[in-house]
């Protein structure tokens, strides 16, 4: 249901109190409180007096935010305004958290709900308990949505006459809430939505995007109940753009069978801050809903979620089959080359005669089992950034030549560069265990409800095809990108862009080390959960613009915008682009073709984590400084200007 109760406002004014209530219980799916039943009979009151001079109006309580998985307390439709009222019963105080919620709420059906995007939307906070109002002055910027109303329960019906006053004829109500609503949750919002048990249709836009991700599902179910009727072990790999929602489609998994018995699964990942973050959030989530210990919650959480790294030293000790049937494998293409994991297990796990790479250990493991397993790798084109990141090659190799009686499942896309390194993929996909499904490649941008075709942008400027890319850019859309040489005021406009608990920050690449006299430390290690978590009030949180994330910390994670901060370890010329590495004392060119890969691509995840837009910084360098001559920024400035970016005003 939209809302648990709606009405004009001949039923709103002819239906008894206890009518209302009862229609109100009666949507609610959890255990009635005695509070909440108080609180609604007082709303109820409330609104009967705040629209008593209203000629006309739609009302609906508790109306649905799904992407957000909570509900608006009331919604009021008069003419082609749509007010979003908050109350805070027993509260004398406008809240921050209350005004930024309420203001969510409103930029919620503003970004999202398809009848409400050229609507003037006006959020208003009630306590319930405030004897005089905030300053009620009415701004409405570009986005049509009002900077919150905090209002006395006196001053309600005043608020709601005096900016209802220009609104245009009543239109069809009913049409206008039974439109199309597309969310596109973020990866820490759909987690805990999953985690919550709602449903993955209840917080995903129902576009091409999403009915893609729905069939790719549909597959990986398949695979895995044909692995365990037939008794067969199989792997499905799912590719991807940035964004496309492989991470949400392994959680969806993972949830799903979270409960399920032998077909119970766990979501792995050697992100560790993605890790990191997600489980904190959970945890933070279960916390404040059931009041539980942090302890015992926080087990559950890492019984669902767990760095593949501990998963891999739990089993190089034990010789047992895992626990799961199924495992999910999120960014696999991050796993290590057989070089590497030797190297790591020698140096760091004191294991002499480790030989083998990081995908063939794990599906060892897994063949362990002597009945079935079915594995899912999420793959991320163009996403490896660290050394003796293999690709999807060194998963290809394992099964070739230790695995060959295990299902393939896998979509010919396997075959692009940005996925096969090694160019060996175009062989594989014809040998027998391999099936291929087109729909195991998820090809729509889901992470930018503004710009789906930003991946594609960032693939031009990053290829320096300046054309292409300035063709791209003109798709942008509502999606604003600029440029600016001055860091500060990339921080202002990042500050104003980020109303409600839209997330901000700043962000650069590992290899960024001359923007410190910028005083960008990329040096200075962040914590990924307070950075991403908390709220403004913290200094270490992403909103203070002071710490900076690099791709190590946000990739698989997102904000809503981003200020990237650009040095000179990628640099444009007369040539094209120049990849290098601060050293010592110096720059030095990079000649290795992995260690070239990594660094275009650490600018790659960078140029992607903005979910409504982002602010490039190119400095101005400085003649008398070696290491950062202008001439290294001007040219950079110069061609991505020439790509499409505006200078920032």
């Amino acid at each position: 249901m939209r809302a648990y109760y709606t009405a004009d406002r001949a039923r709103f004014f002819a239906d008894t109190g206890e009518h209302i209530l009862g229609a109100l219980a009666q949507g609610h799916s959890f255990a009635l409180e005695i509070t909440q039943r108080d609180a609604w009979a007082q709303q109820i009151t409330l609104m009967r007096a705040a629209l008593s001079d209203q000629p006309a109006f739609t009302l609906y309580f508790e109306f649905a935010i799904p992407r957000m998985g909570k509900r608006a307390d009331c919604v009021v439709l008069i003419g082609d305004c749509v007010f979003v009222i908050e109350f805070k019963v027993g509260s004398d105080t406008f809240d921050r958290h209350a005004i930024e919620q309420v203001e969510d709420y409103a930029l919620d059906l503003k970004n999202f709900h398809l009848g409400s995007h050229d609507l003037a939307i006006v959020p208003v906070l009630v306590p319930t308990k405030a004897r005089a109002s905030g300053l009620i002055q009415f701004e409405l910027p570009g986005s049509h949505v009002a900077k919150p109303l905090c209002v006395c329960p006196a001053d309600l019906g005043y608020v709601l006459k005096m900016f209802s006053a220009t609104a245009a004829a009543q239109f069809d109500a009913h049409t206008w809430a039974a439109t199309g609503y597309r969310p596109t949750p973020t990866i820490i919002e759909a987690a805990r939505a999953l985690y919550a048990r709602h449903d993955v249709a209840d917080i995903v836009r129902h576009d091409a995007g999403a009915l893609n991700l729905g069939r790719t599902q549909e597959i990986i179910n398949r695979v895995v109940e044909t692995s365990r009727a037939h008794r067969q072990k199989s792997i499905c790999f799912v590719t991807g753009v940035p964004g496309a929602g492989k991470t949400l489609a392994g959680l969806n998994v993972a949830t799903q069978r979270s409960d399920q018995g032998d077909t119970h699964a766990t979501f792995l990942s050697g992100n560790g801050p993605l890790v990191a973050v997600l489980s904190e959030a959970l945890i933070r989530d279960q916390q404040s809903r059931t009041g539980g210990t942090k302890t015992h919650i926080a087990r559950n959480v890492h019984a669902f979620i767990q760095n593949i790294h501990h998963f891999r030293d739990h089993y190089l000790r034990s010789h047992e089959a895992p626990s799961d049937h199924i495992v999910v494998f999120d960014e696999a293409q991050r796993a290590w080359t057989r070089a590497q994991a030797s190297k790591f297990m020698q140096q760091k796990r004191a294991v002499a005669d480790f030989d083998m790479s990081e995908p063939e250990f794990l599906l060892r493991v897994m063949d362990r089992h002597d009945d079935w397993c079915a594995v899912v790798c999420l793959i991320g084109g163009g996403q490896e950034i660290n050394t003796g990141e293999a690709g999807l090659s060194e998963w290809i190799a394992a099964i070739r030549d230790h695995f060959p009686h295990w299902r393939v499942h896998a979509s010919a896309q396997i075959t692009q560069p940005d996925y096969d390194l090694n160019n060996d993929a175009a062989a594989f996909i014809k040998t027998e265990p391999v099936t291929l499904h087109d729909d195991l490649h998820l090809a729509v941008s889901m992470r930018s409800f503004r710009a789906e075709t930003l991946s594609d942008f960032v693939a031009h400027v990053l290829n320096g095809d300046a054309e292409a890319a300035r063709a791209a850019f003109d798709k942008l859309g509502n999606y604003p990108i600029y440029l600016t040489r001055d860091l500060g005021a990339a921080r202002e406009w990042l500050r104003k862009q980020g109303r409600g608990t839209a997330r901000f920050g700043l962000i650069a690449s590992s290899g960024a080390l001359r923007l410190k006299p910028e005083g960008v430390h990329i040096k200075t290690e962040i914590d990924p959960a307070n950075w991403f978590l908390n709220d403004r009030a913290d200094v270490r949180s992403s909103y203070y613009l002071e710490d900076v994330a690099t791709e190590f910390d946000v990739q698989g994670l997102e904000l809503d915008w981003a200020g990237v901060c650009w040095d000179a370890d990628l640099r444009h010329d007369s040539h094209g682009w120049q990849l290098n590495k601060f050293k010592g004392t110096k720059w030095q060119s990079v000649k290795d073709r992995h260690q070239r890969l990594y660094l275009k691509n650490a600018y790659r995840v960078i140029l992607t984590r903005a979910r409504q837009g982002m602010v490039i910084f190119v400095p101005n360098g400085d003649d008398r400084d070696p290491t950062r001559p202008s001439a290294f920024y001007d040219e950079t400035s110069r061609f991505l200007q020439s790509c499409g970016i505006p200078l920032l005003n």
